[in-house]
């Protein structure tokens, strides 16, 4: 599930930035401070992936990802930026959800399930509707769990 992801202080209900390397190093900070990682070591592995090909999906939502060292299993952080962000999307749109989700090296096959699984949530004009509207980071973790029931992949 997808809010299993998230560990206490994994949500910024309201980052202020104006590029996508300033979500990223957010995110990477709060890895940090979160999951007891190096920021650089994911700032690193994020904007080499996002070199790769932007992670902008579409409707607003980005969904940066990457491996990184000093992780025993998957772990998300989810930030709401205000005002939205040009992320290189591919609809152009502006992103203003972005759910990160790192994996540790060896995470294979099950990477590449709970990157599905998180864009199928947030396809969900429903989901992206509450995320936007939800009032702190209890509400939007709310969201997350509630509406993110795991499935095949």
């Amino acid at each position: 599930m997808i809010g299993d992801l998230l560990g206490s202080g994994a949500i910024a209900p309201r980052l202020t930035a104006t590029t996508k390397r300033q979500v990223i190093s957010t995110i990477s900070e709060i890895a940090a401070r979160t999951f007891r990682l190096k920021a650089a070591r994911v700032f690193e592995a994020l904007m080499e992936r996002e070199g790769l090909g932007p992670t902008g999906v579409g409707h607003g939502v980005a969904i940066p990802h990457a491996r990184v060292d000093g992780l025993d299993r998957m772990r998300g952080i989810f930030v709401r930026i205000v005002p939205p962000i040009d992320f290189g999307a591919v609809d152009d749109k502006p992103v203003d959800l972005v759910f990160a989700l790192l994996s540790p090296p060896a995470s294979g096959s099950e990477h590449l399930r709970a990157l599905a699984r998180v864009a199928r949530a947030l396809r969900s004009a429903e989901i992206r509707g509450q995320l936007r509207q939800a009032r702190g980071a209890d509400a939007i973790r709310a969201v997350l769990v509630r509406d993110a029931r795991p499935s095949a992949a």
